[in-house]
């Protein structure tokens, strides 16, 4: 992440965060990162459907 300007915001993405969870869980269970982030990403295509109930 590099900032040209300190006022300059930081640019999160999607896969940043997809990424840091994963090797974050991937020091507390032992797993591979690149299996975490795999049932990260799977996973997202089907909680889309899922709604907050009020």
């Amino acid at each position: 992440m590099n900032r040209k300007l300190p006022n300059q915001p930081i640019k999160v993405t999607r896969s940043r965060i997809i990424r840091s969870v994963a090797s974050s869980s991937a020091i507390e269970t032992g797993e591979k990162i690149e299996l975490i982030e795999k049932r990260l990403k799977a996973s997202d295509k089907s909680s889309k459907k899922v709604t907050l109930a009020m």
